[in-house]
Protein backbone atom coordinates (compact mmCIF):
# COMPACT_ATOMS: atom_id res chain seq x y z
CA UNK A 1 0.00 0.00 0.00
CA UNK A 2 1.25 3.44 -0.58
CA UNK A 3 1.73 6.27 1.39
CA UNK A 4 -1.22 8.35 1.05
CA UNK A 5 -1.39 11.64 -0.65
CA UNK A 6 -1.16 15.02 1.66
CA UNK A 7 -4.38 16.83 1.18
CA UNK A 8 -3.54 20.85 1.01
CA UNK A 9 -5.37 23.63 1.19
CA UNK A 10 -3.74 26.78 -0.77
CA UNK A 11 -5.20 30.03 0.21
CA UNK A 12 -4.05 32.85 -2.29
CA UNK A 13 -3.87 29.95 -5.00
CA UNK A 14 -4.14 32.44 -8.09
CA UNK A 15 -0.90 34.58 -6.62
CA UNK A 16 2.82 33.66 -7.24
CA UNK A 17 3.37 32.01 -4.78
CA UNK A 18 -0.34 30.11 -4.74
CA UNK A 19 0.41 28.93 -8.27
CA UNK A 20 4.12 27.33 -7.60
CA UNK A 21 2.17 25.92 -5.52
CA UNK A 22 -0.19 24.40 -7.78
CA UNK A 23 2.89 23.81 -10.49
CA UNK A 24 4.69 21.08 -7.40
CA UNK A 25 1.24 19.77 -6.99
CA UNK A 26 0.93 19.00 -10.57
CA UNK A 27 4.36 17.62 -10.84
CA UNK A 28 3.74 15.25 -8.08
CA UNK A 29 0.05 14.01 -8.27
CA UNK A 30 0.94 10.86 -6.28
CA UNK A 31 1.81 12.98 -3.55
CA UNK A 32 -0.86 16.04 -3.03
CA UNK A 33 -4.36 15.81 -3.46
CA UNK A 34 -5.70 20.22 -3.34
CA UNK A 35 -8.62 19.96 -1.13
CA UNK A 36 -9.22 23.93 -1.20
CA UNK A 37 -8.74 27.07 -2.80
CA UNK A 38 -9.06 30.82 -2.58
CA UNK A 39 -8.29 33.63 -4.44
CA UNK A 40 -9.10 37.55 -3.96
CA UNK A 41 -10.94 38.45 -6.89
CA UNK A 42 -9.29 36.54 -9.78
CA UNK A 43 -12.74 34.37 -10.41
CA UNK A 44 -11.95 33.15 -13.59
CA UNK A 45 -8.32 31.64 -12.78
CA UNK A 46 -9.89 30.57 -9.73
CA UNK A 47 -12.67 28.67 -11.67
CA UNK A 48 -9.50 27.12 -13.64
CA UNK A 49 -7.53 26.18 -10.84
CA UNK A 50 -10.39 24.09 -9.45
CA UNK A 51 -11.78 22.62 -12.37
CA UNK A 52 -7.79 21.02 -13.46
CA UNK A 53 -7.36 19.76 -9.63
CA UNK A 54 -11.08 18.04 -8.87
CA UNK A 55 -11.25 20.94 -6.07
CA UNK A 56 -14.54 20.82 -4.67
CA UNK A 57 -14.04 23.69 -1.88
CA UNK A 58 -13.54 27.48 -2.63
CA UNK A 59 -13.48 30.99 -1.49
CA UNK A 60 -13.17 34.38 -2.15
CA UNK A 61 -11.74 36.64 0.43
CA UNK A 62 -13.64 39.49 -0.75
CA UNK A 63 -17.44 39.78 -2.25
CA UNK A 64 -17.99 36.46 -4.52
CA UNK A 65 -17.00 37.20 -8.03
CA UNK A 66 -18.31 36.13 -10.78
CA UNK A 67 -17.22 32.80 -12.20
CA UNK A 68 -18.34 29.38 -13.41
CA UNK A 69 -17.79 26.71 -11.46
CA UNK A 70 -18.09 23.10 -12.15
CA UNK A 71 -21.25 20.98 -10.47
CA UNK A 72 -20.58 20.37 -6.48
CA UNK A 73 -18.16 23.17 -5.90
CA UNK A 74 -18.88 24.88 -2.54
CA UNK A 75 -18.44 28.48 -3.34
CA UNK A 76 -18.23 30.84 0.18
CA UNK A 77 -17.12 34.29 0.49
CA UNK A 78 -15.33 36.92 2.97
CA UNK A 79 -13.04 36.24 5.96
CA UNK A 80 -14.91 33.59 7.65
CA UNK A 81 -14.63 31.75 4.54
CA UNK A 82 -11.00 31.96 4.81
CA UNK A 83 -10.88 31.33 8.00
CA UNK A 84 -13.39 28.02 7.67
CA UNK A 85 -10.58 26.67 4.64
CA UNK A 86 -8.01 27.16 7.05
CA UNK A 87 -9.68 25.09 9.64
CA UNK A 88 -10.99 22.50 7.08
CA UNK A 89 -10.72 18.88 8.77
CA UNK A 90 -10.12 17.53 5.77
CA UNK A 91 -6.74 19.38 5.05
CA UNK A 92 -3.20 18.20 6.15
CA UNK A 93 -1.13 20.58 5.61
CA UNK A 94 -2.49 24.67 4.88
CA UNK A 95 -0.62 26.82 2.83
CA UNK A 96 -1.37 30.60 3.35
CA UNK A 97 -0.26 33.22 0.50
CA UNK A 98 -2.11 35.32 1.18
CA UNK A 99 -0.96 38.68 0.77
CA UNK A 100 -0.92 41.36 4.31
CA UNK A 101 -2.66 41.53 7.71
CA UNK A 102 -5.74 39.43 5.85
CA UNK A 103 -3.73 36.37 6.21
CA UNK A 104 -3.67 36.56 9.90
CA UNK A 105 -7.01 35.31 11.52
CA UNK A 106 -6.40 31.91 8.65
CA UNK A 107 -3.01 31.55 10.40
CA UNK A 108 -4.79 31.37 13.72
CA UNK A 109 -7.72 29.37 12.45
CA UNK A 110 -5.19 26.70 10.75
CA UNK A 111 -3.09 26.69 13.98
CA UNK A 112 -5.96 26.42 16.67
CA UNK A 113 -7.30 23.49 14.51
CA UNK A 114 -3.83 21.78 14.76
CA UNK A 115 -2.60 22.15 11.17
CA UNK A 116 0.59 21.94 9.82
CA UNK A 117 0.82 25.62 7.80
CA UNK A 118 2.72 26.27 4.98
CA UNK A 119 3.40 30.69 5.77
CA UNK A 120 4.10 32.84 3.07
CA UNK A 121 2.25 35.22 4.63
CA UNK A 122 4.76 37.73 6.49
CA UNK A 123 2.11 39.52 7.63
CA UNK A 124 1.21 36.94 10.43
CA UNK A 125 4.68 36.88 12.25
CA UNK A 126 5.22 40.35 12.33
CA UNK A 127 2.08 41.59 12.97
CA UNK A 128 1.54 39.03 15.99
CA UNK A 129 4.56 36.74 16.02
CA UNK A 130 4.48 35.72 19.87
CA UNK A 131 0.61 34.75 19.70
CA UNK A 132 1.11 32.91 16.34
CA UNK A 133 3.62 30.86 17.87
CA UNK A 134 1.90 30.23 21.48
CA UNK A 135 -1.06 28.95 19.04
CA UNK A 136 0.88 26.43 17.15
CA UNK A 137 2.73 25.27 20.75
CA UNK A 138 -0.51 25.03 22.18
CA UNK A 139 -2.70 22.78 19.66
CA UNK A 140 0.91 20.88 18.60
CA UNK A 141 0.72 22.78 15.04
CA UNK A 142 3.44 23.63 13.10
CA UNK A 143 4.45 26.51 10.95
CA UNK A 144 7.02 25.78 8.04
CA UNK A 145 8.13 28.60 6.47
CA UNK A 146 8.09 28.99 2.18
CA UNK A 147 10.56 32.25 1.85
CA UNK A 148 13.44 31.11 0.31
CA UNK A 149 15.33 32.80 3.23
CA UNK A 150 13.47 30.76 6.12
CA UNK A 151 13.38 27.56 4.07
CA UNK A 152 17.19 27.94 3.71
CA UNK A 153 17.99 28.68 7.31
CA UNK A 154 15.71 25.86 8.21
CA UNK A 155 17.66 23.35 5.80
CA UNK A 156 20.82 24.99 7.39
CA UNK A 157 20.15 24.29 11.05
CA UNK A 158 19.25 20.80 10.21
CA UNK A 159 22.62 20.88 9.51
CA UNK A 160 24.20 22.13 12.91
CA UNK A 161 24.52 19.86 16.00
CA UNK A 162 21.99 20.83 18.79
CA UNK A 163 23.08 24.04 20.39
CA UNK A 164 25.70 25.17 17.77
CA UNK A 165 23.50 27.59 15.94
CA UNK A 166 24.42 31.25 17.50
CA UNK A 167 22.66 33.54 14.87
CA UNK A 168 21.30 34.25 11.50
CA UNK A 169 22.75 35.94 8.28
CA UNK A 170 19.79 36.91 5.82
CA UNK A 171 20.41 38.09 2.53
CA UNK A 172 18.52 40.68 0.63
CA UNK A 173 19.22 41.54 -3.56
CA UNK A 174 18.85 44.95 -3.10
CA UNK A 175 16.09 45.39 -5.13
CA UNK A 176 15.95 46.80 -8.45
CA UNK A 177 16.81 49.86 -7.49
CA UNK A 178 19.71 49.18 -5.38
CA UNK A 179 22.03 51.15 -8.25
CA UNK A 180 20.09 54.20 -9.01
CA UNK A 181 21.60 57.52 -7.48
CA UNK A 182 20.17 58.24 -4.37
CA UNK A 183 19.46 61.97 -6.06
CA UNK A 184 17.07 59.93 -8.14
CA UNK A 185 14.89 57.69 -6.08
CA UNK A 186 12.40 59.91 -5.39
CA UNK A 187 11.08 59.77 -9.06
CA UNK A 188 11.63 56.41 -9.62
CA UNK A 189 8.54 55.20 -11.59
CA UNK A 190 6.48 52.08 -11.25
CA UNK A 191 7.55 49.82 -13.71
CA UNK A 192 11.19 50.22 -12.94
CA UNK A 193 10.21 49.31 -9.13
CA UNK A 194 8.06 46.52 -10.20
CA UNK A 195 11.55 45.06 -12.42
CA UNK A 196 12.97 42.47 -9.63
CA UNK A 197 16.36 42.05 -10.86
CA UNK A 198 16.11 38.44 -9.62
CA UNK A 199 12.95 36.76 -8.38
CA UNK A 200 9.47 37.04 -10.11
CA UNK A 201 7.24 38.17 -7.11
CA UNK A 202 4.15 39.72 -6.56
CA UNK A 203 3.59 43.71 -6.93
CA UNK A 204 3.60 44.27 -3.24
CA UNK A 205 6.15 41.85 -2.20
CA UNK A 206 8.30 43.59 -5.13
CA UNK A 207 8.18 47.01 -4.39
CA UNK A 208 8.79 46.01 -0.21
CA UNK A 209 11.93 44.16 -1.82
CA UNK A 210 13.00 47.53 -3.63
CA UNK A 211 12.48 49.12 -0.37
CA UNK A 212 13.60 46.47 1.99
CA UNK A 213 10.80 46.58 4.00
CA UNK A 214 10.25 42.96 2.99
CA UNK A 215 13.66 42.06 4.53
CA UNK A 216 12.91 44.01 7.98
CA UNK A 217 9.93 41.52 7.98
CA UNK A 218 11.88 38.42 7.24
CA UNK A 219 14.21 39.21 10.21
CA UNK A 220 11.20 39.54 12.50
CA UNK A 221 9.59 36.34 11.02
CA UNK A 222 13.38 35.04 11.30
CA UNK A 223 13.02 36.05 14.87
CA UNK A 224 9.60 34.05 16.17
CA UNK A 225 10.38 31.05 13.86
CA UNK A 226 13.50 29.94 15.28
CA UNK A 227 13.72 31.39 18.74
CA UNK A 228 16.66 34.14 17.89
CA UNK A 229 17.16 37.48 19.37
CA UNK A 230 16.58 40.80 16.81
CA UNK A 231 20.45 41.36 18.01
CA UNK A 232 21.86 38.09 16.41
CA UNK A 233 20.32 38.12 13.13
CA UNK A 234 22.20 40.16 10.33
CA UNK A 235 21.46 41.09 6.87
CA UNK A 236 23.62 41.11 3.88
CA UNK A 237 23.29 42.86 0.46
CA UNK A 238 23.39 39.49 -1.61
CA UNK A 239 22.86 40.86 -5.39
CA UNK A 240 23.44 37.63 -6.82
CA UNK A 241 20.25 35.69 -5.17
CA UNK A 242 22.58 32.27 -4.82
CA UNK A 243 22.97 31.96 -1.44
CA UNK A 244 19.79 32.15 0.43
CA UNK A 245 20.86 32.46 4.02
CA UNK A 246 23.40 31.79 6.59
CA UNK A 247 23.43 30.33 9.89
CA UNK A 248 26.01 31.15 12.04
CA UNK A 249 27.82 29.17 14.09
CA UNK A 250 29.23 29.21 17.90
CA UNK A 251 32.63 29.40 16.73
CA UNK A 252 32.13 32.04 14.37
CA UNK A 253 32.25 30.08 10.86
CA UNK A 254 28.70 29.71 8.78
CA UNK A 255 27.07 27.37 6.91
CA UNK A 256 25.29 28.84 3.64
CA UNK A 257 22.28 27.73 1.40
CA UNK A 258 22.86 28.19 -1.95
CA UNK A 259 20.77 27.40 -5.40
CA UNK A 260 19.41 28.95 -8.36
CA UNK A 261 16.55 31.87 -7.98
CA UNK A 262 13.64 29.29 -8.18
CA UNK A 263 10.05 29.75 -5.24
CA UNK A 264 9.78 26.01 -6.32
CA UNK A 265 12.50 25.11 -4.41
CA UNK A 266 11.58 26.15 -1.07
CA UNK A 267 7.42 25.68 -1.75
CA UNK A 268 8.32 22.04 -2.21
CA UNK A 269 10.12 21.74 0.33
CA UNK A 270 7.34 23.36 2.65
CA UNK A 271 4.93 21.13 0.71
CA UNK A 272 7.24 17.52 1.01
CA UNK A 273 8.03 18.86 4.72
CA UNK A 274 9.27 16.83 7.14
CA UNK A 275 10.37 14.16 4.14
CA UNK A 276 12.83 15.02 1.29
CA UNK A 277 11.81 16.74 -1.86
CA UNK A 278 11.07 14.73 -4.53
CA UNK A 279 12.02 16.77 -7.57
CA UNK A 280 15.05 18.46 -8.90
CA UNK A 281 13.63 22.21 -10.29
CA UNK A 282 16.78 23.34 -10.45
CA UNK A 283 20.29 21.67 -10.68
CA UNK A 284 22.79 24.48 -9.90
CA UNK A 285 25.91 24.55 -10.94
CA UNK A 286 28.73 26.32 -9.32
CA UNK A 287 30.33 26.70 -11.88
CA UNK A 288 28.15 29.20 -13.15
CA UNK A 289 27.29 31.60 -10.50
CA UNK A 290 30.61 33.99 -10.81
CA UNK A 291 31.24 36.18 -8.05
CA UNK A 292 29.36 36.11 -5.07
CA UNK A 293 29.21 39.63 -3.47
CA UNK A 294 28.05 40.55 0.07
CA UNK A 295 27.59 44.08 1.19
CA UNK A 296 25.88 46.14 4.65
CA UNK A 297 22.94 47.77 4.40
CA UNK A 298 22.89 50.91 3.21
CA UNK A 299 20.07 53.17 5.89
CA UNK A 300 19.88 55.86 3.82
CA UNK A 301 18.83 54.21 0.75
CA UNK A 302 16.35 51.44 2.78
CA UNK A 303 14.99 53.97 5.42
CA UNK A 304 11.95 51.56 5.71
CA UNK A 305 14.56 48.50 6.75
CA UNK A 306 15.37 50.94 9.79
CA UNK A 307 11.86 51.84 10.64
CA UNK A 308 10.49 47.97 10.63
CA UNK A 309 13.77 47.10 12.79
CA UNK A 310 13.18 49.93 15.16
CA UNK A 311 9.32 48.70 14.97
CA UNK A 312 9.98 45.58 16.09
CA UNK A 313 12.62 46.17 18.93
CA UNK A 314 9.56 48.49 20.23
CA UNK A 315 7.53 45.81 20.58
CA UNK A 316 3.72 45.50 21.30
CA UNK A 317 2.00 46.45 18.22
CA UNK A 318 4.48 48.24 16.52
CA UNK A 319 5.38 46.27 14.09
CA UNK A 320 1.47 46.08 13.26
CA UNK A 321 1.38 49.57 13.20
CA UNK A 322 4.09 49.63 10.67
CA UNK A 323 3.25 46.56 8.76
CA UNK A 324 -0.17 48.22 7.97
CA UNK A 325 0.60 51.60 6.73
CA UNK A 326 3.52 50.41 4.54
CA UNK A 327 0.63 48.20 3.47
CA UNK A 328 -1.52 51.25 2.68
CA UNK A 329 1.62 52.80 1.03
CA UNK A 330 2.35 50.75 -1.16
CA UNK A 331 -1.03 50.12 -2.59
CA UNK A 332 -0.66 54.06 -3.02
CA UNK A 333 2.59 53.78 -4.65
CA UNK A 334 1.31 51.23 -7.41
CA UNK A 335 -1.61 53.19 -8.24
CA UNK A 336 0.94 55.91 -8.66
CA UNK A 337 -0.66 58.36 -6.40
CA UNK A 338 2.53 58.84 -4.22
CA UNK A 339 6.49 58.17 -5.19
CA UNK A 340 8.51 55.67 -3.53
CA UNK A 341 10.23 57.47 -1.34
CA UNK A 342 7.02 58.57 -0.29
CA UNK A 343 6.43 55.05 1.18
CA UNK A 344 9.07 55.54 4.43
CA UNK A 345 7.55 58.79 4.83
CA UNK A 346 3.88 57.68 5.15
CA UNK A 347 5.17 54.48 7.71
CA UNK A 348 7.53 57.24 9.58
CA UNK A 349 4.83 59.01 10.41
CA UNK A 350 2.10 56.44 11.25
CA UNK A 351 4.82 55.25 13.91
CA UNK A 352 4.65 58.52 15.27
CA UNK A 353 1.17 59.08 15.35
CA UNK A 354 -0.66 55.91 16.46
CA UNK A 355 0.37 54.78 20.21
CA UNK A 356 1.68 50.87 19.64
CA UNK A 357 0.04 48.52 23.04
CA UNK A 358 0.51 45.10 23.86
CA UNK A 359 0.09 42.34 21.68
CA UNK A 360 -1.97 40.23 23.65
CA UNK A 361 -4.55 39.17 21.37
CA UNK A 362 -5.57 39.19 17.55
CA UNK A 363 -7.91 41.52 18.36
CA UNK A 364 -5.33 43.89 19.62
CA UNK A 365 -3.61 43.43 16.87
CA UNK A 366 -5.81 44.31 14.24
CA UNK A 367 -7.22 46.89 16.00
CA UNK A 368 -3.98 48.73 15.57
CA UNK A 369 -3.14 47.77 11.93
CA UNK A 370 -6.88 49.76 11.61
CA UNK A 371 -5.38 52.40 13.07
CA UNK A 372 -2.38 52.49 11.22
CA UNK A 373 -4.42 52.47 8.00
CA UNK A 374 -6.23 55.40 9.06
CA UNK A 375 -3.51 57.32 9.83
CA UNK A 376 -1.37 55.90 7.07
CA UNK A 377 -4.62 57.34 4.57
CA UNK A 378 -4.71 60.73 6.23
CA UNK A 379 -1.06 61.23 5.71
CA UNK A 380 -1.12 59.90 1.96
CA UNK A 381 -3.67 62.86 1.04
CA UNK A 382 -1.43 65.49 2.73
CA UNK A 383 1.11 64.20 0.21
CA UNK A 384 -0.71 63.62 -2.49
CA UNK A 385 -1.27 67.31 -2.68
CA UNK A 386 2.28 67.74 -2.41
CA UNK A 387 2.53 65.74 -5.52
CA UNK A 388 -0.05 67.42 -7.44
Amino acid sequence: MGVPRKRIVVLGSTGSIGRSVLDVAARLPESFEIVGLSALTNGRLLSEQATRFGVRRVAFGGPPQAATFGPGVVVRSGPSALEAMAADPDADLVVNALVGASGLRPTAAALRAGKRVALANKESLVMAGEIVTRLAAESGAEIVPVDSEHSAILRCLRAAAAGEAAGLVLTASGGPLRDLPLAEMEAARVPDVLAHPTWSMGAKVTVDSATLMNKAMEVVEARWLFGVPLDDIEVVVHRQSIVHSFVRLRDGSLIAHLGDPDMRVPIQFAMCYPDAPALPFVRSRPETFGSLSFEPVDPRRYPCFGLMIGAARDGGTAPAVAAGADEVAVAEFIAGRIRLTDIARVVEGTLARVEAGAADSLESVIDADLRARAVAGELVLGIERLVA
